[in-house]
């Protein structure tokens, strides 16, 4: 159906609230990133076909009153990562959450829930003596607060139709029939919406920017380039709810007379790029992408561009010269992107989470979107949860929350009963937060304050079993890798750096090292050209400020407590528990273990190469790392 005015929105969103509510079920597949890696697509081919073949049931459009209306949809990432595949069932306001569904268990979910009343009670989720049906009784999710993620999980990504009932698209249609383009920006500034890309700029502040500018063209980009390791918000994002994102660059596009918006996501994000494009296709059918949308004369047409993978790219001025055809580099500032960003042009350049908060924004008011957070930082954030933690996965929480909440309420304690050390924040760019920051509120400024930034919201959790040192080195590792090499700063200091860091876990390292390292990177902190730079020694910092200690210890004892650098273990076969069965010594690929058979065997230290091979081969806990 095209839909070419306001009238026929409205006639568009009555038909598809009535579809939705005509369903007698329907069948939510997790179809994010992580579900799909553990097979929720042979899941959704499965339930595909057991409603086919099931008579008198149809999927999709059929007569209402002669047949069950079954629907069976691909949902974006349900959160719950650390328990996929999931599948919601949901009849009406009864929505039951089932956890590490198989192929094999489709009928049973079918027979029992979908036709019937009943519970397959093994795929519900169980803790302690609780079970939990209904996914916002689960603590995990019932303790966040979901705006930016409102719709993933509970509704079919890739339909138009179920954005549309849902809501989606009121908010353009308010700004294009109701305000004009400074209210949006006034609207938005008065939000206090910061970027949740990393930085934390007021969006407000610079929209404004853009629309002063002399220069009459101008381009709206979304920076989708998520490449902190273990982040995934911004995909999910992307995968799980697209038409929001492109609303909110609409938005942005009509605030700051913009026509052409560019959505930059890297090529190892597919399913993010096949949803952007379907949705692009589907809306530009539906005559609300291109000219005259809706009848008022805004025009306004989207683009997707894919990143090779550079990290470098991320950064506003490298990301707008990837588009552009050139190699990633980063330039000097200024002049900024607001005033010579896209085709040297002005451009609002903000990431995926912070386009998709401004629908919202703009629906129910800034005094609405300051009633969360903190009064520096309005709003929620979602983060990425892993790492020694029990409940791994998407989250959505008030600016503010602190990271107690996050990790003993949300997130379930740590893995096994074991103890908490620190969190990895903001990726291989931020920093180090411990025990002492437990109970600290997680917002752009109090972050800072302890060396760390928020990022895109990437969450390590690390126990005690953890080296700091290594965790350092490898963050290190990575940035080193990513460093564009353009400026003298971050080519040569994060490889001298990097250098130091493997001298210090391979236990050859001394007392002056650890100065020198600092050293080095306070200056490729102040010295380097880019954001890159100027943040890849806050893991180096931050670590040596609050874990010393362990780097002494590398450095003087030559021994590394969690037993996790290969060049200070020492492996010793405990001659009470050995019985000579020579299994070890057989493994062993140098030779480094003898003893007669029936006899206590020894290891000759000189000889071991601490491949760790004959742990793995011991029937009786006999080598123990020393």
């Amino acid at each position: 159906m095209m839909i070419s005015n306001k009238a026929e929105l409205d006639k568009c969103r009555e038909a598809a609230v009535e579809e939705l509510q005509s369903y007698g079920c329907r069948i939510l597949v997790c179809s994010g990133t992580g579900c799909i890696a553990t097979g929720s697509e042979k899941i959704y081919q499965k339930m595909i076909e057991i409603v086919g073949n099931t008579p008198n049931v149809t999927i999709e459009f059929a007569p209402h009153d002669e047949k069950e209306h079954v629907g069976v949809k691909r949902t974006g990432c349900q959160g719950f990562c650390e328990f996929g595949p999931l599948v919601r069932i949901q009849k009406g306001d009864k929505v039951v959450q089932y956890i590490k569904v198989q192929p094999d268990d489709c009928q049973e979910i079918f027979d029992n829930t979908v036709m019937g009343d009943g519970l397959v009670d093994r795929l519900l989720y169980k803790k302690a003596e609780n079970t939990y049906v209904q996914p916002d009784e689960i603590p995990f999710i019932a303790k966040q607060t979901r705006v930016v993620l409102e719709n993933c999980g509970r509704f079919d990504a890739e339909s138009i139709d179920e954005y549309i009932a849902a809501g989606g698209f009121k908010a353009l249609e308010k700004v294009l029939f109701d305000m004009k383009p400074e209210d949006v920006v006034e609207e938005v500034d008065q939000s206090g919406l910061r970027g949740r890309g990393g930085g934390g700029f007021p969006t407000g502040r610079k929209w404004k920017q853009v629309a002063a500018q002399e220069e009459k063209e101008r381009y709206v980009v979304c920076n989708g380039d998520e490449g902190d390791p273990g982040a995934f918000m911004d995909g999910s994002v992307m995968e799980g709810d697209p038409f929001k994102l492109i609303e909110g660059m609409m938005i942005a596009g009509y605030a700051v007379g913009s026509s052409e918006g560019y959505i930059y996501v890297r090529a190892e994000y597919p399913n993010s790029v096949a949803r952007l494009k379907h949705a692009i296709a589907v809306m530009e059918e539906r005559n609300l992408l291109g000219d005259d949308i809706l009848g008022t004369g805004f025009a306004f047409h989207m683009h997707i561009n894919r990143g090779a993978g550079a990290f470098v790219c991320g950064e506003g001025s490298a990301l707008t010269a990837s588009i552009e055809g050139n190699r990633g580099f980063p330039r000097t500032k200024p002049p900024r992107t607001v005033d010579h960003g896209l085709w040297a042009k002005p451009t609002v350049l903000n990431n995926v989470e912070t386009y998709a908060n401004v629908p919202k924004i703009i629906l129910k008011g800034h005094e609405w979107f300051r009633t969360i957070g903190t009064e520096g930082s309005p709003g929620t954030k979602t983060f990425s949860l892993t790492g020694s933690i029990e409940n791994t996965g998407l989250i959505e929480v008030p600016m503010g929350t602190t990271l107690r909440e996050i990790i003993y309420e949300i997130g379930g304690g740590l893995q096994e009963g074991s103890e908490f050390k620190a969190v990895q924040i903001g990726g291989p760019s931020g920093g180090c937060l411990t025990t002492q920051h437990l109970d600290e509120p997680l917002d752009f400024d109090s972050v800072k304050k302890f060396g760390a930034i928020v990022g895109s919201g990437g969450l390590v959790v690390m126990n005690t079993d953890t080296c700091m040192v290594e965790v350092a080195r490898f963050f290190m590792s990575f940035t080193q890798r990513e460093s564009c090499g353009k400026c003298v700063p971050c080519r040569i200091g994060t490889k001298r750096m990097l250098e130091i860091l493997e001298k210090i876990v391979a236990g050859k390292g001394e007392v002056e090292d650890l100065d020198k390292l600092e050293e080095i990177a306070k200056s490729v902190k102040d010295l380097s050209l880019c954001g890159l730079g100027k943040s890849a020694p806050l893991p180096v910092l931050s670590t040596i400020r609050m874990f010393r200690d362990e780097y002494m210890e590398h450095i003087v004892d030559k021994k590394c407590a969690s037993h996790t650098c290969t060049a200070l273990r020492n492996y010793y076969i405990n001659p009470e528990k050995c019985k000579g069965c020579t299994k070890c010594a057989r493994n062993c690929p140098v030779g480094a273990i003898t003893g007669e058979k029936k006899e206590p065997h020894t290891i000759d230290t000189a000889k071991c190469i601490k491949c760790g091979a004959c742990i793995e081969n011991c029937s009786f806990d006999a080598i123990e790392v020393r």
